[in-house]
């Protein structure tokens, strides 16, 4: 076996064994991926203030300090205003539940003048009971996601232990890339290099640019929405930046949110057009404008593919997977990509043999 082929094996495998250790530890992974993304992007402040003479683990403190008084501030400044309309958003729960039944019911009233009374009794038991379980699992999940113990333990030790992981990343974040730098093997050193400047580029664009993406979202969809009269405007258009942090999913689940919560208000047609209309607007905006602009093609996935990668980081890792599966899946797209310049560079694809043959052929 050729030594390539060897360097090939070694990283696969290691590829594949951080993967299963990812798998068996993933219920405790969600304030360790935060502070490594808070790191991640906050680690060239802390390097810009070193440069100005600050030591090390000193700008590392100030820049999180003034991170996380800027989320403060945030909070501060934002839940007494939206305060209300979130326990209305909190409150109007039920109602949306008792419409979604009241349109099954409708819906099988229509089909009864339509189908045979045996086909309509089984159509209706099965509707209810799906319809039951679903309602019942939806309880249980949010049940479970408020009181869990487990629960409780990942919100503290994402508030608690996500800052202390981000502080000292940063602080050793030069020496910890100093390491993994020794022991990249010697022949690798410049692709890996190479590939690690690529991955990250990818990922800071996709982490500022989305970040952008979901603030100006969540000041489109408030006030839009406000202006429509639509109770708890601000608080669900607040929901919607925050769930535009996972692309395509959170504005699918915002949008039917929206339609439920105008339905149940309203109850006509108008309103439920004008939430499309809102809706179609921001999403021809972000598809069309705001993406393209500030996250740009670096990523450079297909739509199916992104939504692959969250039902596959979902199934791998839960929460976390949904959330860090979109820059997973540029990453491994990186990858992905080097391996097939390789792969036509290689004998295997024929590009020797080919040049070779060009060769001859052109000296007779």
């Amino acid at each position: 076996m050729s030594p390539r082929a060897y360097r090939l094996l070694f990283w696969v495998g290691l590829l594949i064994t951080a993967i299963i250790l990812l798998g068996m530890i993933q219920s405790i992974l969600l304030p360790f991926a935060v502070g490594i993304v808070l790191a991640f992007t906050l680690a060239p402040g802390v390097s810009r203030l070193e440069r100005w003479g600050l030591r090390r683990s000193l700008a590392s403190l100030a820049v999180l300090l003034v991170f996380l008084i800027g989320i403060a501030l945030i909070f501060v400044i934002l839940v007494p205003l939206i305060q209300t309309q979130i326990v209305q958003l909190i409150g109007k729960v039920p109602a949306l539940v008792s419409f979604v039944q009241d349109q099954v019911t409708r819906g099988m009233d229509l089909l009864q003048q339509k189908l045979p009374p045996d086909q309509m009794a089984k159509l209706r038991d099965t509707v209810g009971s799906k319809l039951g379980e679903a309602l019942a699992w939806l309880a249980t999940l949010f049940q479970s996601v408020i009181t869990s113990s487990f629960a409780i333990i990942n919100i503290v030790s994402l508030v608690v232990i996500a800052p202390i992981v981000t502080f000292f990343l940063m602080r050793d974040w030069d020496r910890m890339l100093g390491h993994i730098d020794d022991l990249i093997p010697r022949q690798s050193l410049s692709t890996v290099r190479a590939l690690a400047r690529e991955v990250s580029d990818t990922l800071v664009a996709f982490i500022r640019g989305q970040a952008l993406v979901c603030l100006i979202l969540a000041i489109y969809y408030g006030l839009t929405l406000s202006f429509a009269g639509l109770d708890s405007g601000l608080a669900l258009g607040l929901l919607i930046g925050v769930l535009a942090i996972i692309p395509i999913l959170g504005a699918a689940m915002g949008f039917v949110l929206a339609i439920g919560l105008a339905a149940t208000q309203y109850g006509t047609w108008r309103a439920i057009l004008t939430v499309l209309v809102i809706f179609g607007i921001g999403q021809t905006i972000e598809g069309n404008f705001l993406t393209p602009q500030l996250v740009g093609d670096r990523i450079r996935l297909h739509p199916v593919w992104v939504i692959f990668a969250l039902f596959a980081g979902a199934a791998l890792f839960g929460f976390v997977g949904v959330l860090l599966a979109v820059p997973a899946a540029a990453v491994i797209g990186v990858l992905v990509r080097f391996a097939i310049i390789r792969y036509r560079e290689s004998t295997l694809y024929g590009a020797k043999a080919a040049k070779t043959s060009r060769g001859s052929t052109s000296s007779q």
